[in-house]
């Protein structure tokens, strides 16, 4: 996915962008109205990996299309390209969520240089969390360290091992790509989750960290549950023969831990550490396929709330878990 494609309503500014850029490893596509490279995106949506709109066009301008290229992709690059005159717009764009700005009159060199730039921006997020990345933002890129209650919640695919032995290296990325981390996670975002870490096949969560709501512990189970049907709506698309099959088992915990800025001169990370994390991993653990597992202290969260009525849950029988001296009540969510 190494497209470009190009809005502008002048054809000879569409023209001089793609000399300026022939050299580049893009494949270059124009569009002469906004209407015309949703359409475009739309129909190569695999192929298109950066969008520059011109932002004064007739019908939607820049903006208006490049947010409706966001819904249909939110990884592609989308770069507004405006006048000095417009400046201010542009400026307010970015603060909406468009990666980018570019003022023309523009030479090749400084095109080139600056599309580079914001690309390798964009895909620096993809790295962190949008909370995170907004705190970073908003806390001059200085996140203290904080002890808080969070809703720990993690996933893991059943059998994970033992299928990944019978196909090769790119079957696998391609299957944990497209049919597990990016469905799982885009739900967990929809749910103001924040993506920990991915160890191996397991997705770590965090729900409370580092913007703490209420409702933490609810839409933690909430967005397990989502999760689950989710998966069970995958494996039953995937074919029967094939060796990858998409069985997950989720453990849900809550409690105290401390989340911050973690790592060396080299590598850092925003994570958090806990019992709550240890217990959750555990729960993930116990959890067979299809299955929810949760702490009690998640059980009495969403019953403070009054959620525990609308979701369904199961005591077991109290469980010895790695760390902790006395078995723990647990609870299976119901679906």
């Amino acid at each position: 996915m190494n497209g470009l494609l190009f809005i502008d309503d002048e054809e000879g500014v569409r023209r001089s962008v793609a000399r300026a850029l022939k050299k580049e490893p893009y494949n270059i596509y124009t569009a002469d109205n906004g209407e015309r490279g949703i359409k475009f995106v739309r129909e190569n949506v695999f192929d298109v990996a950066t969008v520059i709109s011109d932002y004064k066009m007739p019908g939607l301008n820049g903006l208006e299309t490049l947010s409706s290229i966001g819904s249909i992709n939110p990884e592609i690059t989308r770069i507004i390209l405006t006048g000095y005159a417009t400046m201010e717009s542009a400026i307010e764009a970015t603060n909406e969520g468009i990666d980018g700005f570019l003022t023309k009159p523009f030479d090749n060199i400084e095109l080139r240089a600056k599309i580079r730039d914001i690309s390798v921006r964009k895909h620096l997020k993809q790295f962190i969390s949008e909370e995170v990345y907004k705190e970073l933002k908003n806390s001059s890129g200085d996140l203290k360290p904080t002890f808080q209650e969070v809703s720990i919640l993690f996933a893991d695919i059943r059998g994970f091992t033992r299928m990944s032995q019978k196909v090769s290296a790119e079957e696998i990325a391609s299957f944990l790509n497209n049919y597990y981390f990016t469905p799982m996670e885009e739900i967990t975002y929809q749910f103001h989750g924040m993506v920990d870490k991915h160890i191996g096949d397991s997705i770590m969560v965090v729900f409370g960290a580092p913007v703490t709501n209420s409702n933490d512990a609810a839409r933690a189970v909430e967005s397990a549950i989502a999760m689950q049907k989710k998966a069970m709506e995958i494996d039953k698309k995937l074919n029967q023969k094939d060796s990858l099959r998409l069985k997950i088992g989720i453990g849900i915990a809550t409690g105290k831990v401390f989340s911050g800025v973690l790592g060396s001169l080299r590598k850092k990370e925003f994570t958090s550490i806990g019992m709550a994390v240890n217990i959750a991993s555990r729960l993930q653990n116990i959890a067979g396929e299809g299955e929810i597992i949760i702490s009690e202290n998640t059980f009495q969260n969403i019953s403070e709330q009054k959620i525990a009525g609308q979701i369904d849950a199961t005591p077991l029988t109290p469980a010895k878990v790695k760390g902790i001296d006395k078995p723990i009540t647990l609870y299976r969510i119901n679906f």
